[in-house]
């Protein structure tokens, strides 16, 4: 009964974070700001750390069923 909440977080987690890098990656590859009105490496860099925590976050939610 208690995995029912694991298994949700652990794939909202891992979604966010898996879209957030992809995402991320695309508008770099495009060479399209991050965020508007902010420097694009300090953008890209914060928004692939926020991506990698979700994914390790998502990942820990999972291996704890």
């Amino acid at each position: 009964m208690e995995s029912g909440p694991a298994i949700f977080a652990g794939m909202v987690f891992a979604l966010f974070g898996g879209a957030l890098l992809t995402w991320t990656g695309t508008r770099l590859r495009r060479r399209e700001p991050v965020a508007h009105g902010v420097n694009q490496v300090a953008s890209a860099a914060l928004a692939s750390v926020a991506g990698t925590v979700a994914l390790a976050l998502g990942g820990y939610c999972l291996s704890r069923l």
